[in-house]
């Protein structure tokens, strides 16, 4: 009796709720100062698909076997760039310094950030028991998240 009476105050509470967040995007045409930056920036970028988002234009496309996104301002500023790569992604320096301290790890995907002059790898790694996020920046290696399998 006294639970279901704690169950009825909590339904008489107010509460408020938030609009909900809508971004839409529409493929697009795009100024030729944001063409001709994106191919300076990517020379070997094939297959761009572009979509304006919130007054910018974000472009994904492929080099060899990844996938990529950039992001562009209208006057054509390079904002960020990612690219979705795996192990042989990664520059020898930094597949040897994850692989040192997990090396009973396998790395499953890299994945490159390029953003106000920073380089900021975020890398996949997993055995049998564990998938481990690591975030790789200026030779420092930061464990992000771990996660136990079942």
């Amino acid at each position: 009796m006294l639970a279901g009476g704690n169950l009825l105050a909590q339904d008489t509470i107010p509460y408020k709720t938030l609009p909900p967040v809508v971004i839409t995007s529409t493929r697009t045409k795009v100024p030729d100062k944001v063409w001709t930056n994106f191919q300076k920036y990517f020379t070997n970028a094939h297959s761009p698909e572009w979509y304006e988002i919130n007054k910018r234009f974000l472009v994904k496309y492929m080099t060899e076997d990844e996938k990529n996104q950039a992001v562009f301002t209208k006057k054509g500023k390079l904002v960020y760039n990612i690219s979705y790569g795996y192990e042989k992604s990664l520059p020898e320096d930094l597949r040897k310094q994850v692989k040192n301290t997990y090396y009973d790890y396998d790395i499953t995907r890299a994945i490159k950030v390029n953003t106000n002059n920073r380089e900021i790898w975020v890398v996949n790694v997993e055995n049998a028991k564990n998938f481990i996020l690591i975030r790789l920046e200026n030779g420092e290696l930061e464990e992000v998240e771990r996660y136990n399998k079942s």
